[in-house]
């Protein structure tokens, strides 16, 4: 049987004495899948993701990513490079003065020559019909320009896993329909944090709720 991307056992967490976030909390995620991962603000979703990627440690339980167990920051670099967050907030992520040096910045961190990351940056964004973006100064664009740069950094790691926190959020219809195709024709393997029930509907396999700590399957497919 195949290893699964991410598997989650036990796993508990808090920021505050007495007030968990994660209780116990188990997930698998295999090849192939997209989750919708839901439930009300401040339930802890984002912490998830970040527990995933050693960003956070937990308390207790066991972080598996890519067939290894992960326990010290150095497990974690290998995951950080093959699972990608895409920020709630974008300029969270851009901090480059231009567009083509944001989205060099990550191959350049895995090694490549500074001509190779170029070369990974601009066919990124020529993928995402940005080809004319490189020398765009990243804080003088829209929101859902930056969104699409900021999905460009993610996807020119070339990662396995796609963790994607409100990826919608604060876009425009059009903006929106245009990363909902995107991300529909995108092979990785993925786990989404949003409110709009049509917009995971569209890309979901299966979801899970966080509420109370608690991490559930849900008993129907979102519709």
């Amino acid at each position: 049987m195949t290893a699964p991307l991410f598997r989650l056992q036990g796993i508990c967490f808090a920021y505050e004495p007495g007030r968990p976030v994660l209780r116990d909390a188990g997930f698998r995620l295999d090849a192939g899948e997209r989750v919708a991962l839901v439930g009300p603000n401040g339930a802890g979703k984002t912490t998830l993701f970040h527990i995933m990627v050693g960003l956070l440690h937990p308390s207790a339980g066991v972080v598996e990513a890519f067939g290894t167990v992960r326990r010290a920051e150095k497990d974690f670099r290998e995951v950080r490079a093959r699972a990608g967050i895409l920020f709630q907030d974008s300029d969270d992520q851009l901090f480059c003065p231009t567009v083509l040096e944001d989205v060099a910045f990550g191959p350049l961190n895995l090694g490549k020559s500074p001509a190779e990351a170029a070369g990974i940056a601009k066919a990124t964004l020529e993928s995402l019909g940005l080809g004319g973006f490189g020398s765009r100064i990243t804080h003088k664009l829209s929101g859902g320009q930056k969104r699409l740069v900021a999905l460009a950094t993610v996807l020119a790691m070339q990662p396995d896993v796609l963790l994607l926190d409100e990826p919608t959020n604060a876009l425009d219809a059009e903006t929106e329909e245009r990363l909902t195709g995107i991300l529909a024709a995108l092979p990785q393997a993925m786990v989404i944090i949003a409110h709009d029930e049509r917009f995971l509907a569209r890309l979901s396999t299966r979801s899970v709720r966080l509420d109370g700590g608690y991490l559930t399957e849900a008993t129907a497919r979102l519709s």
